[in-house]
């Protein structure tokens, strides 16, 4: 829950408080979409009777283009509607925004056949039941990177994302002093935040410029996914507010990229740890056996899945030799040259993938590791020795480096398409296409500036 109950927004909309309730579901861009509804006619319609919007809505780019191909909304389906099934428990407020409330939902066909499994938050809430049905229960939180610029979003738009000013001009990991400048900025989203039912941590500098990470508590998976959504859009227009901009984007240049590390642990029935049973010896990542084989499914099936964490074309660019995203399959303890990292002890223990970028679709993610630690706990697979060192110098099995690879694996995969299920793999697949061919189309300024007059 996120502390804001339905009988508050009914007395705030009676007040005059409320008047509007934002009604949204995440797309495969991991885009918060949906309308604005009058807060009245929510509550003498759309509570009881829910609301519809059209299916193209999960087949669409970057560019909001609609794209043939997809099997679940095309022109020759007539691109219907679908469902917005509302959650209830994912009801807040939106502080930044006057008189706002919001409900996230997940989608349904209107004939009544089912949900729209493609749909991200769908494709998650299945591993979530396939784990329940093993006896247990995920966690999990994400750490996510942004880089802050002094121009506001229309001018860096105008500029073609062109010589924009980072809103700080060093280095400013973990410095204090560097933060203060961007503190204001900081101070709103995380109270906003915080009002919107986050639990928030702790702001800090990163290493690019103008970088930082604004941290939140673990919860359960399905409700971390929600707020990572509500976070991703709601720190971008309140940098708006301030005449800032914000870019979550993997590689916004050739310094480091903006990372979103994910940690997850399970607990089983009744919230039993069951990744650490206190001896310390039971298993070679220091917890568990249960725990070995988590990490060993997560390993096993990290190049297959790597389409999940890494949706994007820009996303690849990040995986550079000592630049702190990994390029190496590897898992260690505390080694952040690796791919998977253990840290934590007790309750605390767990594993945190660091192959997703700041452009990653939570639900997918979330879904993806999820799938590959209970892979590993049905397959009882055997962990391998811890790696120590440098992993980026190692003979170690790579990350994939391409949109390309990572979408042929992902499209050959017997283990996704058994985890997700044909429908689910097909349409990821479909989406990755789509931004190739774009991508492919396209002149770059790289080429221009290589090619206009030297060759």
């Amino acid at each position: 829950m996120t502390g804001y109950s339905l009988e508050e927004l009914r007395t705030e909309i009676g007040e005059g408080t409320i008047d509007t309730v934002l009604v949204a579901f995440t797309d495969m861009q991991g885009r918060l979409q949906g309308k604005r509804i009058h807060a009245q006619f929510f509550l003498d319609s759309v509570l009881e009777h829910g609301t519809e919007g059209c299916n193209y809505l999960l087949a669409v780019d970057v560019d909001m283009n609609t794209v043939d191909g997809y099997a679940i909304s095309s022109w020759e389906r007539g691109y219907g509607d679908m469902m917005f099934d509302l959650d209830l428990s994912t009801l807040r407020k939106l502080t930044w925004q006057p008189g706002t409330a919001l409900i996230q939902c997940d989608l349904s066909w209107l004939d009544g056949s089912g949900p729209v499994r493609p749909a991200p938050r769908q494709v998650l809430a299945g591993m979530v039941r396939r784990a329940a049905d093993l006896g247990f229960e995920a966690f999990a939180g994400t750490e996510l990177e942004f880089i802050v610029f002094e121009d506001s979003y229309e001018s860096a738009w105008d500029s073609g994302y062109r010589k924009l000013t980072p809103s700080n001009r060093y280095n400013i990991d973990y410095s204090v002093l560097g933060g203060t400048k961007v503190e204001p900025l900081l101070r709103d989203i995380r109270n906003h935040m915080y009002a919107a039912g986050l639990t928030v941590e702790s702001a800090k500098g990163e290493c690019n410029f103008g970088q930082h990470e604004i941290a939140f508590k673990f919860d359960r998976v399905i409700r971390t996914a929600d707020n990572h959504s509500v976070y991703k859009t709601g720190a971008k227009e309140i940098a708006a507010q301030h005449g800032k901009s914000l870019t979550f984007m993997a590689k916004y240049d050739e310094r480091e990229g903006n990372s979103c590390h994910v940690h997850m642990s399970l607990r089983g029935t009744g919230g039993a740890i069951v990744f650490d049973d206190g001896s310390g010896t039971s298993g070679i990542a220091g917890g568990t056996v249960l725990f070995d084989q988590f990490i060993a499914g997560i390993q096993a099936t990290l190049r297959e899945f790597t389409l999940l964490y890494a949706p994007n074309i820009n996303s690849y660019k990040r995986f550079q030799p000592g630049s702190f995203a990994p390029t190496a399959i590897a898992w260690g303890r505390d080694n952040r040259t690796c791919a998977l990292r253990v840290v934590g002890h007790g309750a605390g223990l767990r594993v945190e993938n660091r192959v997703p970028g700041g452009d990653v679709n939570p639900y997918l993610a979330l879904a993806g590791i999820l799938a590959g630690g209970l892979y590993g706990i049905e397959q009882s697979l055997e962990l391998e020795p811890v790696f120590e060192g440098n992993a980026y110098a190692s003979d170690k099995q790579r990350v994939p480096t391409t949109l390309r690879e990572a979408r042929d694996l992902f499209a050959e995969s017997a283990l996704a398409r058994k985890a997700f299920g044909d429908d689910v793999v097909e349409h990821y697949v479909h989406y990755a296409d789509v931004e190739l061919a774009a991508y492919d189309a396209t002149v770059t300024d790289w080429e221009r500036i290589r090619g206009f007059e030297r060759l």
